[in-house]
């Protein structure tokens, strides 16, 4: 049998998967999960052969649990299973060591072969996310350039952000000035929403 970790913040979407999967002769769903901070924790327990993680979930996005489970797990795959099958987010889940890729409204049957395929050892990508990953190319946004973007959200000032981020307010002003010449937007705003489309942040 092989065993699989779901991680997935909507109950009803997660108890889908669930048995849907669980209707496989071969794969069973050991731990269920809907936040990213609880991914590590249940995979040490019930040791999963595959792990599914959404990208976007409350207390640790997937990306970061799926780079967290290539140290404290290693045997275990990890498959991005999400809603927004942005390039930057193919790349970035790539970066952390997941061996696939996937949108969720592809049919049930690709996921679990997906499952097979990953077990054994094959990587496993949306093909037109694919194509777009490599059309769009590279993250241009460096770290600290994101990390002011990101402390942008609801309307903080430059301020707020040099607090939060721990440095000066001339500093993160150039962050935000290099990340919106990047984006090729007029503000911080649209630039923040350029970099989330693109999956780059």
């Amino acid at each position: 049998m092989i065993r699989v970790l779901l991680a997935e913040d909507q109950g009803m979407m997660r108890g889908a998967l669930a048995l849907l999967l669980g209707m496989e002769p071969d794969i069973e769903v050991v731990a269920q999960v809907g936040r990213g901070d609880e991914i590590v924790d249940a995979a040490l327990v019930s040791r999963p052969d595959v792990a599914l993680l959404d990208i976007e979930l409350p207390g640790r996005s997937g990306l970061e649990a799926a780079a967290d489970l290539r140290e404290e797990a290693p045997d275990c795959r990890v498959l991005i299973l999400t809603t927004f099958g942005r390039p930057g987010y193919l790349r970035r889940a790539m970066e952390a060591g997941a061996v696939g890729f996937l949108v969720k409204d592809g049919p049930v049957e690709e996921l679990a072969e997906a499952v097979r395929r990953a077990l054994r050892g094959e990587t496993v990508i949306d093909p037109a996310l694919a194509a777009a990953a490599l059309s769009a190319g590279p993250n241009p946004l460096t770290a600290r350039e994101r990390d002011a973007l990101a402390a942008s959200v609801d309307g903080a000032t430059i301020a707020d952000i040099a607090t939060k981020l721990h440095l000066s307010e001339s500093t993160v002003r150039n962050y935000l000035s290099s990340a919106i010449g990047k984006t090729g937007t007029r503000n911080r705003m649209e630039a923040m929403r350029a970099a989330r489309q693109q999956g780059w942040l």
